[in-house]
């Protein structure tokens, strides 16, 4: 089997609906192993969503894709602020690779793209909330070798749109 080569980049809009079904595999792999479903996830949604965020600048994407054009992995992150943080700090609210990619080193190339956007728009850190532990530590692991290190928080949600 040839290597495939990997490109991480910014998508164009063309690409919504193969980023949107890629982050739906996300929430769906939690369910299936945590047995809960923790996260709606609206497809039909999802693409507008997307442009809007985008086109509000509070988004961004990255994609890994391989030369036969077929995204295997994707970050996202977006833009926070506090004082504890000391100004603007940017969140990973989804990262996702696929299964078989997994351990190739894409995860990797879509952590340091993650890390050179934070550190030229100036932001103090990045901040990544794992999916339930002790099924995901192998995703802790992961984070912790891109050089995070644990917080001790725990990720809570209050619904305020119903």
């Amino acid at each position: 089997m040839t290597q495939q080569v990997i490109l991480v980049e910014q998508p164009s809009p063309a690409y919504a609906e193969e980023i949107t079904s890629l982050i739906e595999k996300l929430p769906d792999e939690i369910v299936t192993v945590v047995g809960a479903k923790i996260f709606p996830f609206d497809a039909a949604q999802a693409v507008s969503q997307l442009h809007r965020l985008i086109d509000m600048s509070r988004y961004v994407v990255f994609v890994a894709r391989e030369s036969g054009d077929r995204i295997v992995g994707i970050v996202t992150l977006s833009e926070s602020s506090a004082l504890y943080a000391g100004g603007f700090f940017g969140t990973v609210p989804e990262f996702y690779v696929v299964p078989e990619r997994r351990s190739t080193g894409v995860g990797t190339m879509l952590a340091a793209a993650s890390q050179e956007y934070a550190q030229f728009h100036g932001w103090q850190c990045l901040e990544v909330t794992t999916p339930p532990l002790p099924q995901f530590e192998k995703a802790l692991s992961f984070y912790e070798r891109q050089g995070f290190s644990v917080t001790g928080r725990r990720k809570l949600k209050l619904e305020t749109q119903q």
